[in-house]
């Protein structure tokens, strides 16, 4: 007679037989939808195809508005713009091609080009040119000043004493009286002597120990003006051509230079004299 246990262990061996057809039903139905899909699909897609084009092109739209939908979705990412820098093309391909230029337009730019550079050239030249000009011009009428400026004033000019305290007070009256003595020689001396120490000692020409008669006119024309400058040129003429040519010379013409010794070649005044020798 079977037992309790055993009558138990029958009944669950049934159940677990049964659930295992269960399963294995399910399975066979599942495989069996899943190949009955598959064989109906191109036969579905076919009568799609064919179907009137409403239908067909409403599924576009409706897939075309879905996917439109998911883009503008911003938990689904959305469309994001983002501008980069790039390197512009040197020759896009949309620009034309600019023509080549005439050939006699490229002569004339090259000749324009060249004439353009000697004229710059020629130009130079000649503001160097008038530069070294204006130049030698202004040393040679204050080259002496410059160079004897501040320098001690020269006491002699060549062997002619020129200080002041060698010379009489009234110069002009002194060469008259040597002049219509006889003594003419001393007479000239003495009249080109006060010349250059008035120069000198109240007008600041810058007259050297070594200057020439032609210097000291040169010097004496560009420091005064016309009138003096004028009478001293005509009393070194008036030394030159009786010291060194021997010639006579009128007693009118002497006794004129001895009248305007004093007016033309005045001496500074004391408080003058003091102020220049103040700012030498």
């Amino acid at each position: 007679m079977p037992s309790l246990a055993d009558a138990v262990g029958s009944v669950r061996l049934r159940r677990d037989a049964l659930a295992a057809l269960v399963l294995a039903a399910g399975v066979a139905l599942a495989v069996t939808s899943r190949a009955q899909a598959l064989t109906a699909a191109p036969t579905a897609t076919a009568s799609v195809t064919n179907a009137p084009g409403g239908s067909a092109r409403l599924d576009v739209h409706r897939v075309e508005a879905a996917a439109s939908a998911v883009r503008a979705d911003p938990d689904l990412g959305g469309v994001k713009k983002q501008s980069t820098w790039r390197f512009r093309d040197s020759a896009p391909a949309d620009r034309p091609t600019p023509s080549a230029p005439l050939p006699w337009l490229v002569a004339l730019a090259r000749w324009l080009a060249e004439s353009g550079r000697v004229v710059m050239w020629l130009l130079g030249a000649v503001a160097l040119a008038v530069l070294v000009v204006t130049a030698r011009r202004w040393l040679a009428v204050h080259g002496d000043a410059i160079g004897t400026r501040g320098a001690r004033l020269p006491s002699h000019v060549r062997e002619l004493d020129i200080r002041p305290e060698s010379l009489p007070a009234d110069i002009g009256a002194a060469v008259r009286e040597l002049w219509l003595a006889g003594d003419r020689r001393a007479a000239l001396s003495l009249l080109y002597r006060g010349a250059l120490s008035r120069l000198v000692h109240s007008y600041e020409v810058a007259i050297g120990d070594a200057s020439t008669e032609g210097d000291c006119v040169r010097l004496a024309r560009a420091a005064l003006p016309a009138p003096r400058g004028d009478f001293f040129t005509a009393l070194v003429d008036a030394w030159q051509l009786a010291v060194y040519g021997g010639r006579p010379l009128a007693t009118e013409h002497i006794l004129r230079l001895c009248a305007d010794f004093d007016r033309l070649l005045p001496a500074a005044a004391p408080a003058a004299a003091g102020v220049q020798a103040g700012r030498r």
